[in-house]
């Protein structure tokens, strides 16, 4: 019987990795406790399987607590409201004390009330199987157990890990799509400019400054509409450059990994020029920089966010949003930052994303109406900057 349930432990974990869209992302040491989390919205995000021949139902409620508390831990990583898991023993035979009472619903502790454990005991009877087809809200044949052998176990195994690894290569796969070749063709112009503007009278001069491009709304209100591109390669000081050169060489190399070397082109530009379009509407002053379109670099990894969260936030997503939250707090702050230029760029790059959107997919009605947006935007930004009378 030990094999039979060494398999149908197996079997179910093979099950999720190819038929749930779960993907493995803890495997014990003694390869009998496995984590899965869901790629996709589903009834359960996390599902815990535990290979383990219970003995005392005190037992069980340390162990329940302990996947409770390991769960509240993932659920912050992943910025989840509320994270319910699914926690499946299998074992030769249910406790020999009382224990249904801890199983009758599912279990949070006072500290963690958004995580809940739902748990299921899988005896060799295998009576609760139904029940774990039916929180799953799927179909789940029952493995074939009869004359099954320790080499039909070690199959199931080496096959769900197997299709794990290969998984685990395919998201990796989607960090590669493209080298930064445009990212780093953007850092060269961009120190190229600023030692042009030293060159000329300054990099912090008003007067060069404008003469070279940079955002000045009386000349855009003139019809000098190159200015709202212009900008994004000059730089007000050699801080201002470096601080923008290194946040284009770390965020700009991972969105043009992800998005590609033509995509991550059309985020740059048109995150640059909704940056100075949202300038031009809402600030009067002379300004310039890439910090437009490097925080469109942000709005373009919170939409890969969007579409792919279980990979975002396992990966960058806690930290990139701390980072944008500290540089939009350090905005509001300063009052020499150019705030409006940073949030126009922050949705210009998101929208962006979602009009060239992830490469080797489709869905074009979506990626119509980002465009269909973003036309309006960059329209009403501009009507309403040219309704300002500067001169007065």
């Amino acid at each position: 019987m030990i094999v039979q349930l060494d398999y149908v432990f197996w079997s179910l974990a093979f099950h999720l990795v190819n038929k749930e869209d779960y993907r493995l992302i803890k495997l014990s040491e003694n390869q009998r406790e496995l984590w899965f989390e869901r790629n996709r919205k589903g009834p359960f995000p996390l599902i815990r399987l535990h290979r383990f021949d219970i003995d005392w139902s005190n037992w069980l409620k340390r162990d329940i607590e302990q996947t409770a508390y390991r769960g509240e831990q993932i659920r912050k990583e992943r910025f989840k409201r509320e994270l319910d898991i699914l926690n499946i023993y299998i074992s030769m035979y249910p406790p020999v004390d009382d224990y249904e009472f801890r199983l009758e619903k599912p279990y949070s502790e006072q500290s963690a009330p958004r995580t809940k454990v739902t748990s299921i005991i899988l005896d060799h009877t295998f009576a609760n199987w139904n029940q774990i087809a039916g929180h799953l809200q799927q179909p789940l044949p029952f493995p074939p157990i009869n004359q099954v052998s320790s080499a039909d176990v070690m199959w199931k195994q080496q096959a769900t890990i197997l299709t794990s690894i290969k998984q685990e290569k395919e998201e990796k796969a989607l960090f590669t799509v493209g080298k930064p070749l445009f990212t780093y063709f953007f850092l060269v112009i961009q120190i190229m400019m600023f030692m042009v503007l030293e060159w000329a009278g300054g990099s912090q001069n008003p007067l060069t400054l404008i003469q070279y491009g940079a955002k000045f709304n009386p000349l855009i209100q003139e019809g000098e509409w190159w200015r709202l591109i212009t900008p994004m390669f000059l730089h007000i000081g050699l801080l201002h450059l470096l601080m923008n050169s290194l946040a284009l060489y770390y965020f700009g190399s991972i969105v043009e990994r992800i998005f590609g070397n033509s995509r991550f082109l059309m985020i740059y530009i048109i995150s640059g020029i909704f940056g100075t379009v949202a300038s031009f509407a809402l600030s009067p002053s002379l300004s310039a920089g890439a910090s437009g379109a490097i925080f469109g670099c942000f709005g373009a990894l919170l939409y890969f966010g969007v579409r792919r969260p279980s990979l975002f936030f396992r990966t960058m997503g806690a930290n990139l949003l701390m980072l944008l939250g500290i540089n939009l707090l350090i905005g509001f702050i300063i009052p020499a930052v150019d705030n409006a230029g940073h949030i126009g760029g922050l949705i210009g790059g998101f929208l962006a994303a979602g009009i060239v959107h992830l490469p080797k997919e489709r869905f074009q009605w979506v990626q119509l109406l980002f465009f269909v947006i973003s036309i309006a935007l960059v329209i009403i930004g501009m009507w309403y900057g040219l309704q300002i009378d500067y001169l007065a």
